[in-house]
């Protein structure tokens, strides 16, 4: 390449001559697709960010899940609950349970 077209392209003279209008519509193109482009990029950005807030929010609530699930099962224990109303006056049944038996009589 010459030093002069060098000059020619630095000055922007291709930008003015008879000819220019080819050149403006691909410049015109190349900055709409790199709008399209960076607008794009921050899009998917956020949903990167947003899937990170959602991981987050169901490590949390898992986490919750199983304190809550022990809990549970710590209150639903026969210990806990004998324990929590003997002051009331209640107490296990020394005898088990038995079945009744119901005949019809027909």
């Amino acid at each position: 390449m010459k030093k002069e077209n060098i000059y020619d392209i630095l000055k922007g003279k291709f930008l003015i001559k008879d000819d220019a209008i080819k050149n403006w519509r691909f410049i015109v193109f190349a900055s709409f697709l790199a709008l399209i482009m960076i607008a794009s990029s921050h899009w998917a950005d956020e949903k990167v960010h947003e899937i990170a807030r959602l991981n987050d929010e169901v490590k949390r609530l898992k986490s919750e899940f199983v304190e809550t699930r022990t809990t549970l099962q710590q209150l639903k224990l026969e210990s806990y609950i004998t324990e929590k109303v003997a002051n009331t006056g209640l107490a296990p049944s020394k005898n088990p349970p038995q079945k009744i038996r119901v005949t019809s009589q027909q």
